[in-house]
């Protein structure tokens, strides 16, 4: 998508401030120069068309380093945040010694991570690094397959400049503040930057509540964990996230933590290794029990993309078909934006320009009262309503998945 078309969809979404993601791909940094206005003073930037538009952009980026560590290579996706395109150029002509920036919007880094921070950093103090998608098995921090069991160990003597960790979509707070060693990192929550699906935009996010809108406010909202100004988390069910349950997408297998250590990690159809989950990681790493809440710290909702949700009630394969659209379109012209219908809508308003059904979905999602089958290996989580009569609605299977297998198919 180019700038006016995230611009777009942003303004759908409700969303005030968006990343613009990938800025160290030349390209994307070029079209970043010629369609956004720096805002003075604000480290934030604004589309030169339409001048009038309420939507801010940081200017962010993802990178990859590979590496080893104690004979092991390790994998890791770090989010930085930069407070202009001027310290973007001077991190891409640091960050281009380690690898090419052309080959992808996400450039794979012959780097240790604590080379990217000082990299980083050396640019400016302001500038912000990450750990994107802490869990996630492939690339995680605390990935089961190429990630650390310590912050410490990952980053050693940088690990002072990090202060926050991305959750990701198959983790959510809760499950990190089973962790006492996170306690100090804060918790944010983004959406999918490379995804060219557009309803994908926002759906994790972070609300500030700020005097101003300024870089400098978000970051350091950020890195002191501010619950006064960084107030909560927009968070997907982590069960719809890819990888939240442990299991072996090609032979349809999915296991809870408990479950795959009954199994010793492996696929009871076809003894390969089974690509662990989310839960079953966190379990293994946790010093405290489930249901902990860390006081103190910004909250968390629990939301699912709107056309996600109608895609469900109406049983579509996918909510890219043209008659979600439609009612996704009719809901976002009477509330405004996506967030208002998610948040705000009443039942009553709702019913009044849509299905019934989805009205009823809508509050169901927010208030917690749907269940989610979890994703496992790559398979996103499936959505499951109730509707009142012993009966569920469920978007129509894809069918690799129809005979999904857990423990009881084993037993």
């Amino acid at each position: 998508m180019n700038i006016g078309e995230i611009t777009r969809f942003a303004k759908i979404k409700g969303l005030n401030i968006v990343g613009t993601g990938d800025f160290t791909h030349p390209k994307w940094l070029e079209e970043l120069k010629q369609e956004l206005v720096d805002i003075p003073e604000t480290g934030l930037y604004k589309p030169a068309k339409p001048a009038e538009s309420s939507i801010y952009y940081m200017i962010t980026g993802e990178v990859a380093t590979i590496f080893n560590f104690e004979n092991s290579v390790k994998k890791i996706h770090h989010v930085i945040l930069t407070p202009s395109v001027e310290t973007a150029v001077q991190i891409n002509d640091r960050l281009a010694h380690y690898g090419s920036l052309t080959s992808d919007g996400r450039p794979m880094l012959d780097m240790t991570a604590p080379q990217l921070v000082e990299e980083v950093m050396q640019v400016t103090a302001d500038n912000v690094v990450i750990p994107a998608h802490a869990w996630t098995p492939w690339f995680g921090l605390f990935g089961a397959f190429s990630g650390f069991d310590r912050m410490e160990d990952c980053y050693q003597d940088t690990t002072k400049h990090i202060r926050a960790l991305e959750t990701g979509l198959s983790s959510d707070p809760p499950m990190n503040w089973r962790l006492s060693s996170l306690d100090r990192y804060a918790l944010v929550s983004n959406s999918d930057s490379h995804s060219h699906w557009p309803w994908r935009l926002g759906r994790e996010a972070n609300v500030f509540e700020l005097k101003k809108p300024t870089y400098n406010e978000i970051t350091d909202a950020i890195t002191k964990k501010d619950a006064n100004r960084f107030r909560f988390t927009i968070e997907t069910d982590p069960a719809y996230g890819k990888y939240h349950w442990t299991g072996h997408r090609k032979c349809q297998v999915s296991l809870s933590p408990q479950e795959a250590v009954k199994f010793g990690g492996r696929c009871p159809v076809c003894r390969r290794e089974l690509t662990k989950g989310v839960e079953q990681r966190v379990e293994e790493l946790a010093d405290r029990p489930a249901g902990f809440r860390l006081k103190n710290a910004p909250g968390y909702m629990r939301l699912l993309p709107l056309s996600e949700i109608i895609s469900t009630v109406l049983g579509t394969a996918y909510p890219s078909v043209q008659k979600v659209w439609e009612v996704y379109n009719s809901l976002i012209g009477r509330f405004g934006d996506e967030y208002a219908v998610l948040i705000d809508a009443s039942l009553e308003e709702m019913a009044q320009v849509t299905d019934l059904r989805v009205a009823e979905a809508v509050v169901k999602v927010r208030e917690g009262r749907v269940t989610v089958k979890p994703g496992y290996d790559g398979v996103y989580g499936e959505l499951k309503i109730s509707n009142g009569q012993s009966e569920e609605v469920e978007a129509e299977p894809d069918k690799r998945l129809v005979n999904q297998k857990s423990l009881a198919d084993f037993l």
